[in-house]
């Protein structure tokens, strides 16, 4: 039955386990609802959409994702020192602390603290997963054709959800 095939403008529902080239877990959805996302709207990481295109329900796999069809390789120009002022005033600022920024055109961007110094803060806008492969334990759960108002908007509306 080629409608139950994964393609463009299909919500799937996958659980999975994603880990990295040392084994470590990154995410998983074991013990937990599946991840739904509408295929072929850059929901998810390019490698692996593109390893679920023609995939059906009960398909289990393996996929190794490289950084280029990841989260990008790592950008050294992502790594900036910026003054303390810039944060707010009552910010714990630690080497570790992941917070959200906004880019020149109020996008969304997440940036972890690499280094304080004086009044310095290097901050590093890359994803914390650029420069992985990802290896992901796919197992299809779900296969369906998405509502106009999903495919208008780009992404799945879960129970409730309406904009």
């Amino acid at each position: 039955m080629p409608d139950s095939l994964i393609a463009s403008g299909k919500v799937v529902s996958i659980h999975y386990k994603l880990t990295l080239d040392d084994g470590s877990v990154v995410d998983s959805s074991e013990g937990g609802e599946p991840l739904d996302y509408l295929h072929g709207a850059q929901n998810i990481v390019v490698g692996l959409e593109r390893a679920l295109d023609g995939k059906k329900v009960g398909d289990r796999f393996v996929v190794a994702v490289k950084p280029e069809e990841g989260y990008g390789l790592h950008d050294p120009a992502a790594i900036h020192s910026v003054p303390r002022k810039v944060f707010p005033p009552n910010a714990d600022l630690r080497v570790g602390l992941t917070f959200q920024a906004r880019d020149e055109q109020q996008n969304p961007m997440m940036g972890t603290i690499r280094a304080m110094e004086g009044d310095q803060v290097t901050v590093d806008f890359n994803h914390p997963l650029a420069g992985q492969r990802l290896h992901f334990a796919i197992d299809v759960a779900g296969v369906r054709e998405a509502t106009d108002q999903e495919r208008s908007h780009g992404h799945v509306h879960q129970h409730g959800h309406d904009h």
